[in-house]
């Protein structure tokens, strides 16, 4: 049936709509790369959420299919969404039927509301976590970006487990992961080799760590994720690469934040300690280096000071 399957996309010529002008959002251009036959990706910018930037900071993903476009993640507010909605009208006429929402962060799914005749998935993991800080979030993107969100917009997807997910006729593999945020949804497309890492990736961007149930945990699940055949990866912030590029620059990160943490808690030292430290060169060139060491610092040396105390992992 796969074969079958395959067989039909490839005879499938999906070419670029005439673009008759430029997709703008808060005065910046939006621009689609395409990273594989049928699949292209939306890049945020590298920076933290601001008035500036009106939250287009996280990545988007779509596959463009025989019966509908498959759209994963949406971006950080209504008003995104319907500029990303424009900007895939100009790669095909196929409507958006399905949205998958990686994770629960609101630049990742905010933007569900632009396509309201579509289908909204994500884990039950998610979901929780979604019903759970919306309320925070809105108020938190609200504030930093300045501009009102409509909260009556900001709907919760439906769940899918994981395993094979099959949408008409086009298969995914969806993986279950936690490492980030504590639900975390990693998509394998294997007709294509695109694995859509979400939140569980970071490329040339520090990885921001405020919702992680533990680094050691995050670093185990990418080791995991290692071991599928992919040839690309989208990371959830910065350019796609190679997925082992993607998975060494996170993970390394991950072991060193990690390790610095441990040693400070170990001498019985304070956060001040911990923040009074040389980022290494491999990751001080890392966008937004220094502002995610301390929001981790802040965040996360509690737990390591409790582990000393208590021997609770971090």
């Amino acid at each position: 049936m796969k074969a079958c399957f395959l067989a039909a996309l490839s005879t499938l010529l999906i070419t670029p709509l005439a673009a008759s002008e430029s997709v703008m959002f808060c005065e910046r251009p939006l621009m689609a790369q395409q990273v594989a036959e049928n699949t292209w990706m939306v890049e945020g910018l590298k920076e933290e959420l601001s008035s500036n930037n009106c939250g287009h900071i996280g990545n988007q993903a779509f596959i463009v299919t025989p019966n509908g476009v498959i759209l994963i993640d949406s971006g950080s507010s209504p008003a995104f969404g319907e500029a990303l909605k424009t900007l895939i009208a100009q790669y095909t006429s196929q409507p958006v039927r399905w949205v998958l929402n990686t994770h629960h962060h609101p630049d990742h799914f905010f933007g569900n509301a632009a396509f309201g005749e579509a289908q909204h998935l994500t884990l039950a993991s998610t979901r929780a976590l979604m019903s759970r800080d919306r309320e925070a979030l809105i108020d938190n993107v609200e504030r930093l970006t300045g501009r009102t969100l409509e909260r009556s917009h900001i709907a919760l997807p439906d769940v899918v487990e994981a395993g094979e997910l099959m949408l008409e006729s086009y298969p995914l593999t969806l993986f279950a992961l936690g490492g980030h945020s504590g639900g975390d949804l990693v998509i394998m497309d294997d007709s294509t080799g695109v694995l859509f890492l979400g939140d569980m990736g970071f490329y040339q961007r520090a990885a921001a760590t405020a919702h992680t149930p533990g680094l050691h945990q995050w670093q185990e699940e990418l080791n995991e994720l290692r071991t599928l055949d992919a040839k690309i990866a989208i990371p959830g912030h910065g350019p796609s690469a190679h997925p082992d590029t993607i998975i060494d620059q996170t993970a390394g990160y991950l072991a060193w934040l990690d390790q610095h943490l441990s040693a400070v808690a170990s001498e019985g030292l304070g956060a001040n300690h911990a923040l009074a430290v040389e980022i290494p060169g491999a990751f001080s060139a890392l966008a937004l280096a220094e502002y995610e060491l301390t929001r981790s610092i802040m965040q996360l040396y509690p737990r390591y000071e409790a582990r000393l105390l208590w021997d609770t992992p971090p």
